[in-house]
Parts: C-alpha cells; sequence; structure tokens
C-alpha cells in the first residue's frame, strides 16, 4: 500500500536497510540517517503471514522461523486443528493412515500470532510484509496475485500454477506490483547444480543434448485406494478447499495431501516432474520447448486417481536439445546407476542429485581413435561443504535467499518467470497426454501452433466467486 505520510513506513525501511547487499551506501537513498532514526521498529524482523500449514506448509514454517530476521506474524488455514497448531484434535483417521505427512506442530513462536481462516483477510493486514503460500495448486495463482496486490512479496511453492495461463497473468501481476516473488524449486537452491551449471557451461562434458529423469513409486495394485463420498472432517472447509474447482462431495482420498492423483488438482508430472523439469533446463541453458508428445495413460493401478501411473514425456527444443521424463507408479528400480538426473554430451555423462554429481567419461564409438575426451570426476556436497546452509538441504537457502531479496528488492534464484516455464512443463506434457498429438509451442505467444484442441487446455472456467 502506497505510503502517504512523509515518514518513511516500515516496509521502506526493510528495502533500504538492505542496500549494503547490494553494493549501495546510505547517501544512494532519498532517506537521510535523520529519517531512519524516526522510523518506528527500525530493528525489527520481516514479518510473515503462512497460507495453508498442511504438510509443506508446515515445513515451510520451520524453514522460515530458523532464520533470525524473521517474525511469524500470521497463520491461514482452512483445518481448525493445523491453524491451532493441535495435532490433538486431528483426525485420528488421518493420523492413522497419513502420520508422516501429518505435521507435528510443536512450533513455539515466542509471541502470539493472529489466525485466519479467510486468507484475504490476512492478506489486509498492513504490517505484514510478506506471505509463504502453501495451499494446493489450485489456489497459488488466486492467492499470489491477491498478495502482490495488497503490497506483500510472496514465497509460493512449487508447482507454481494449475494452467499456464495462470502462471502469464502471475508474472504480469508481479511486474505490475514491483513486489518480490519467489517460487520453492529448491534445487535453485543446491550448492551441488550451482556448481554443476557451471561446468556444464564450461564445456565439461562437451555439447550436451539429451536430458533425462524419472519418478519411480510402485503403488501396486491399490494407489490411493476407493472411497464413497463422506462429510468431511469437523473443523475442514471443504468448500473453501475446491475454491475455484467444481464443487463436489468430500472424498478421503482427495484431501489431505492425495490431491496429487487428481488431474483436477495436480498431477505427479507437477508433482515430481516440475523440480526435474527445472534443474534439466537449467543445467542446459533452455527455456521452453518447442515440441511435446506423451505417452501413457492408467493402466494398472486399481484405484480412484485418474492421473497416469505409466507415462513417458519427451521435451524438443528449437536447439535441438532433448529432456525425457518418465513416471512410472506401477513398477519399481531406479533407471539410472546413481542420482535423479541424467546429462549426457558429447565428452561424458552427468549423474547428479542434490548431494553430488560425478562425471563418468564416455566411450569411443564407431571409426574414432581418441581414449576418452574428459577425465572422470566427482563432486560431493559431504567433502566441499563449506557453510551450514549447505546441511540444511536445499529449500534453507531459497529461504534466506527470498528475505535477502526481500531487504535487497534483488530477483531471487527461482524467479516467478522461471517457476513459470519450468511448471508449464507439466501441463504441456499433460495436455499431450489429453489431446494424443505431438504438440508444436510457441514459447513467445505460449499458444499451440497446431492444435486448437490442445488451445482449450490452457485455463479452465472457474468456479464463481473466484476469479483472476
Amino acid at each position: 500500500m502506497e505510503n502517504k505520510t512523509n515518514q518513511p513506513s516500515r516496509r521502506e525501511f526493510i528495502a533500504t536497510s538492505a542496500l549494503g547487499l547490494a553494493g549501495l551506501t546510505l547517501a544512494s537513498t532519498s532517506l537521510t540517517a535523520m529519517d531512519f532514526a524516526k522510523v518506528k521498529g527500525a530493528n525489527e524482523k520481516i514479518r510473515m503471514g503462512f497460507i495453508g500449514i498442511g504438510n509443506r506448509g508446515s515445513q515451510l514454517l520451520n524453514f522460515f522461523m530458523q532464520e533470525p530476521d524473521v517474525e511469524i506474524a500470521a497463520l491461514c488455514d482452512i483445518y481448525d486443528p493445523y491453524l491451532m497448531r493441535d495435532r490433538s484434535k486431528v483426525d485420528p483417521r488421518w493420523l492413522k493412515d497419513l502420520g508422516g505427512q501429518i505435521p507435528k506442530m510443536q512450533e513455539n513462536f515466542g509471541k502470539e500470532v493472529r489466525r485466519f481462516t479467510d486468507y484475504r483477510k490476512l492478506l489486509e493486514q498492513k504490517d505484514i510484509d510478506a506471505v509463504c503460500i502453501a495451499t494446493p495448486d489450485h489456489w497459488h495463482a488466486i492467492q499470489m496475485i491477491d498478495a502482490v496486490k495488497a503490497g506483500k512479496d510472496v514465497y509460493v511453492e512449487k508447482p507454481l500454477t494449475a494452467t499456464i495461463m495462470e502462471g502469464r497473468l502471475m508474472v504480469e501481476a508481479m511486474q505490475k506490483s514491483g513486489k518480490v516473488v519467489a517460487v520453492g524449486l529448491n534445487r535453485r537452491g543446491s550448492m551441488v547444480y550451482q556448481k554443476l551449471a557451471g561446468e556444464i557451461a564450461s564445456g565439461a562434458i562437451g555439447k550436451v543434448m539429451v536430458g533425462r529423469a524419472f519418478r519411480i513409486n510402485n503403488m501396486f495394485p491399490d494407489g490411493i485406494g476407493k472411497y464413497q463420498p463422506e462429510e468431511p472432517p469437523a473443523g475442514f472447509d471443504w468448500n473453501t478447499w475446491l475454491g475455484p474447482r467444481p464443487l463436489i462431495p468430500y472424498r478421503y482420498n482427495i484431501a489431505p495431501y492425495k490431491f496429487r492423483w487428481w488431474s483436477a488438482y495436480s498431477s505427479q508430472m507437477g508433482n515430481w516432474g516440475v523440480h526435474y523439469m527445472d534443474v534439466i533446463r537449467w543445467m542446459l541453458g533452455e527455456t521452453a520447448p518447442v515440441a511435446i508428445s506423451a505417452h501413457g495413460g492408467k493402466y494398472v493401478l486399481d484405484h480412484d486417481g485418474d492421473i497416469p501411473d505409466t507415462m513417458q514425456v519427451t521435451f524438443e527444443f528449437a536447439s535441438g536439445k532433448i529432456i525425457e521424463f518418465c513416471i512410472y507408479e506401477a513398477c519399481g528400480s531406479p533407471l539410472f546407476p546413481s542420482g535423479e538426473i541424467e546429462l549426457r554430451g558429447t565428452k561424458g555423462t552427468i549423474y547428479a542429485d542434490e548431494n553430488f554429481y560425478q562425471i563418468t567419461p564416455s566411450s569411443k564409438g564407431q571409426f574414432q581413435t581418441w581414449d576418452k575426451l574428459t577425465e572422470a570426476s566427482r563432486f560431493s556436497v559431504d567433502k566441499a561443504a563449506q557453510s551450514d546452509s549447505t546441511s540444511k538441504g536445499s529449500t534453507q537457502p531459497l529461504v534466506r535467499n527470498f528475505l535477502d531479496c526481500v531487504k535487497s528488492r534483488q530477483t531471487p534464484l527461482c524467479s516467478l518467470e522461471d517457476g513459470h516455464r519450468s511448471t508449464s512443463f507439466a501441463h504441456l506434457a499433460n495436455i499431450a497426454l489429453a489431446v494424443k498429438q505431438r504438440l508444436q509451442w510457441d514459447p513467445v505467444t505460449e499458444k499451440f501452433l497446431n492444435s486448437p484442441e490442445a488451445n482449450k487446455l490452457l485455463h479452465y472456467n472457474y468456479r464463481k466467486p473466484w476469479t483472476i
């Protein structure tokens, strides 16, 4: 919100006090030393609000609580036990069947925090500087756009969107607002992948033309099970959970957590594929594909979920590079000797995950006389870690980077544009499978060039009263 007085607002102070991070000095701002002295609470922390504090939201809440310059100001959720942080009140069936996905909720905030069941009420709080959004995928666009319009910086969890159109509208809203928005594609915070990006760019494995990844999760035979519609648990606002999606009866294997197996709310291509597509396209230096083909379907699992249990996708870029991704939820055993991604170059092959990467030299093919074109090597976090942040995984550095960007107004490690482009891979794959075509994609207009049917799937009609 625009400051109507001559005195610098708390938000202005937070931004300006971090000028040292950007290599600037006090003299370069319009605020004098006397102005700073007049700011109420000049040493205050960044006040954070959290929208969605279930499984992932609680993880992020605890990541933010580890940072010394954060104050937890407000919480919002549509399930009372989550909102009140009382695990003893969680539905016993949830605890029995989903114990690992139900947050422990043992936080000590040090002071009372405000609590809301309507995120819009949280956004009305003028003393909240930034919000973390970790609601189900189909809520992200509406809440992020409302947040930047309310003057808040935003950390939004992946996958960024439920449709490609949502992503572009989110980017436009951010640009118009001037707010900082970071996306929780946590591999952007990985020390390993940050180093690997430089190695690939310098030609460590030559010209790289193929990147591959997979998600294997053998859920045979019952998947997420079969359930009849029923009344939602006490204290759970099912109508609000559905939000812009059609109103249907509550079903136990949709919420909590299992919405990832329902195409109306998410997909495993979005849940896991987005992570791998983001890191591979980053390593390859690519933005968006120009052609997509997908194969698969729900062939094996006997359950209510409607997403594919078997899926293979190929993305082709204008440069000729290719990314392949597989989802196998009805079989086990990894495809690679190690790591979560494979990058194949003329000189060698890389296998990597958030803890290591290794380079294996290529073997010579027909008619070639060379022995090897690169040396075998390995980089491991365990041996090379230089800071405490590395031991906290890759999410903690992303959180720290977001907070720094709130102060410096710089672009986060995973920008909203990057989050949109990487999430688009999931939507492109799902659309290609739905229409059963090899689709040609224009990354500039973000439209399909050869399928009116596919273009109809770029967005959907929200249930009233929700709009973006």
